[in-house]
Parts: structure tokens; sequence; C-alpha cells
């Protein structure tokens, strides 16, 4: 399935149905009984968060919804049935934004959260009782645009052929792509990270696509991804600290670090971790030396393709959360 992040959709509320005007004769009575219906009222637009969807491919294809309008009312003080509502299911984590004003409607984070993204109109009012009968209000016409961010409690970010991926499959039972050449991951890759002992203590990691020198330019995928790092809580660097790229580990630091800044602010208050992978090749041990003269942060000197100082890592991961 095709992983779709963005869409924008134009959505119509159902209208109003008529109001009935009518009035009841019969050989008894002197004068005629008002008895119209009012109308049913049009249906709402609902958007509603689904923990079962996990992309916004369906709103590639339809960009038109419409709920149905209200039944019209009748005589004998029948009232017309409202339109059923129109009913949308998200992935969760999607933002809904309004699309003239730009501004936020609502971020569905929790599975089951829902909002009214166009309201129906109110039906006409019927000349039972007396009353004067109105005419009925159409429904909304809108449109909104979709925002999906993916929820995951860590996010796996570096440059291409690091080991996220061998990483993430080591750690969790996703079954990532993983190749010896750029970008194998076109698309963020969620895994649960289980603890045998504690089913409380499991946490959802985020494969991100690779970034690249100059991302924040709009270069390579990783930095369209990068805005599904904003709902993380930690951001595990990763470095290829063997240099089997033709990169050097401690550069590759400091471009990450630049690349992350420049995005956005708010990623600079996150908790980091930062790991050496790869350390079961031979350059390794020297550069991760030289990387320490360097780096004063802690780091955590992993394989991934080995299985090796993984019991660690995640250990640290699970006390920041």
């Amino acid at each position: 399935m095709a992983f779709v992040d963005q869409a924008r959709i134009n959505i119509q509320a159902g209208s109003g149905g008529k109001g009935c005007e009518s009035h009841y004769t019969d050989k008894y009575t002197r004068h005629p009984i008002p008895n119209g219906g009012d109308g049913g009222d049009g249906g709402d637009v609902i958007l509603v968060a689904d923990r079962n969807l996990h992309t916004l491919l369906d709103y590639r294809f339809k960009q038109h919804y419409q709920a149905p309008s209200g039944a019209h009312g009748s005589s004998n003080n029948k009232r017309g049935k409202n339109g059923p509502d129109c009913i949308l299911r998200v992935p969760v984590g999607t933002m809904v934004w309004d699309h003239e004003t730009d501004l936020l409607i609502r971020d569905l984070t929790v599975n089951g959260d829902s909002v009214i993204v166009a309201k129906g109109g109110l039906g006409g009012r019927g000349n039972n009782q007396r009353r004067i009968v109105t005419t009925p209000k159409p429904g909304e016409i809108r449109t909104v645009r979709l925002e999906l961010k993916v929820i995951a409690d860590v996010g796996l970010v570096g440059f291409p052929n690091v080991g996220k991926s061998t990483l993430i499959c080591a750690v969790s039972k996703v079954k990532s792509k993983i190749a010896s050449y750029p970008f194998t991951t076109k698309a963020p890759v969620l895994g649960i990270v289980e603890d045998s002992e504690d089913q409380g203590k499991n946490f959802v990691m985020a494969d991100l696509p690779g970034l690249i020198e100059g991302a924040h330019e709009g270069k390579g995928l990783g930095y369209q991804f990068l805005k599904h790092a904003e709902r993380t809580k930690v951001l595990v660097h990763v470095i290829d600290m063997s240099g089997s790229e033709g990169r050097d580990p401690l550069e590759d630091y400091y471009k990450l670090c630049e690349e992350l800044d420049l995005y956005s602010e708010d990623l600079l208050q996150k908790h980091r971790i930062l790991v050496a992978n790869k350390m079961d090749l031979p350059e390794s041990k020297k550069n991760l030396t030289r990387f320490k003269r360097k780096v004063t942060k802690d780091i955590f000197p992993i394989s991934a393709q080995e299985k090796e100082g993984l019991e660690e890592l995640v250990k640290a991961v699970r006390l920041l959360l």
C-alpha cells in the first residue's frame, strides 16, 4: 500500500428538507387547521480517527464528499427524517486544516477522536401550530487539507545506508526493506519494541527515510518526512561508524544535527540518543575513538546486523521514555 500523508478534499454537508404547508379540513371544522410538518436537518460531514488506517491514499482517488439532505415535511404534522451523517475515517495522527483560512480545525491524535468539519443545514419550518413556513438552510461547503503525522515514541534519523532499517528489524517484528543502496526506505516504517516482562513498557519506533546534506533546501526524500519526527519523544541518531559509504562519521554527525536544527526548533527540545552502528566492521573502533575525542555525549556502540549492543540501547530508550 502506498504511503500518502497529504490530501485535499472538498466536502458538502446535506441541505435541510422543505417544510410543508398543509391544511386539514372536514365537514366538522369551520376553519382549516394548519398541519404541515417540518423538514429534516441535513447530514453532517464527520472525520473520525481510526487506528486501523495508516495512509491517506483513499482521499487521493476521491476528493468530493457530500452528506445526504434531510427529507421534506408532509401533512398531518409529519416531520421529515434527518439526513444521515457522512463519516470519513482517517488515520490516527491526522491534522485537519481549513484550506481557505489555513487554520487548524482539529488534530486527531487518539483512536476514535472525531470532528464535524461541515454542519448540515436546518430543515425548513412547516405551518403546523399556525407558524409561518420558512426556507430550509443549505449545508456547509468546505475545502479541507488533511496532513498525516505518524505517532511514534522514538524516531530513527540518519543518512542513507547507516543501518536504520536493519536496526528496527532487529529490535521489533517489523519486516522493513533492507538493501545496499540509498533510499530503500521511502516512507516511515513503524515497529513495536516489546518488553517480555511488562507490556506497559512497549514503545513504537519509526524508521524515517534517510537524510542527505542540503535536505533543508528540499534535496532527497528524508526532509519531507521529518514532520513525522515532530511527534516523537526521543530521536535516535544513527551514525555509520565504519565509514563504509566513504563518509566521515564525525562530519555525518555534525551535518545531521544541522539539518534537524534547520528544519524546526521543536526538534531541538527532544531527547537525543547517539548510536554508533556497524561496529562489527574493521575501521569502526578506530573511528569511534576519534569520534569520542570530539563529541562528549554518551554514545551507544552497536551492530544491528549482528544484534550486538541492542539490549543496552533499548534499555536506555525506555529509561528516557
